[in-house]
């Protein structure tokens, strides 16, 4: 007899973990937090992943191959190219959606930070999205949407840019957090635009 097939992929477990993370701080999340929102037992958890840190290391690991996915998915949404990078930056807004949800990301980011095995996968993930920042930069070049400009030196403000604007948010509450970040792009970026010149017709006497 052939097994049978998993009822909840470890996708949809690893989604699950996502959402249960905006909600609970490293100290706080619990496998039997993650299995409830996955809709399975925590025995499915050990099982799969071992432990808590596990899960966490699981989750992680998706990040640095999914970027240039994202870039993709959005870019194929979008005919300019810096219009796609204004709107992925605001869009890769929604692991924190609320200042709560921010600040367990930050607890998070302490393990990236201090935990070898998580800071090699972060470090990975963000030089992904510096790379595929300047690729879309490029495009914009090459569309006359931005002047000629060192565009490895403007992913990295960008990238900059992107972690400020989410925490300087978080304490300033006003508006969502994608309408922040949008903001705060088309900021840095207007003196990198081409100049739009309009041709006016000359009136006939």
């Amino acid at each position: 007899m052939s097994p049978r097939p998993r009822e909840t992929s470890d996708e949809e477990i690893l989604a699950a973990t996502g959402r249960v993370m905006q909600r609970r701080s490293p100290t706080q999340l619990t496998l039997s937090d993650v299995a409830k929102e996955a809709g399975v037992v925590p025995a499915t958890l050990i099982q799969r992943f071992g432990t808590k840190r596990g899960l966490l290391l699981a989750m992680c690991r998706t990040a640095p191959d999914s970027v240039p996915r994202q870039f993709a998915a959005i870019r194929a949404r979008q005919e300019s190219p810096l219009k796609a990078l204004i709107e992925l930056y605001a869009e890769c807004t929604a692991f924190a959606p609320t200042p709560e949800a921010m600040a367990n990301s930050l607890a998070y980011l302490q393990i990236d930070l201090t935990d070898p095995e998580f800071h090699a996968i972060t470090l990975a993930q963000f030089r992904a999205i510096r790379d595929e920042t300047r690729k879309l930069l490029d495009e914009a070049v090459e569309a006359r949407e931005l002047r000629r400009c060192d565009t490895a030196e403007l992913a990295r403000l960008i990238q900059h840019l992107n972690g400020g604007a989410m925490l300087s948010w978080a304490v300033y509450r006003q508006g969502s957090v994608a309408s922040w970040v949008r903001r705060e792009l088309e900021a840095l970026l207007l003196p990198y635009r081409r100049s739009r010149r309009i041709s006016k017709r000359k009136s006939k006497s």
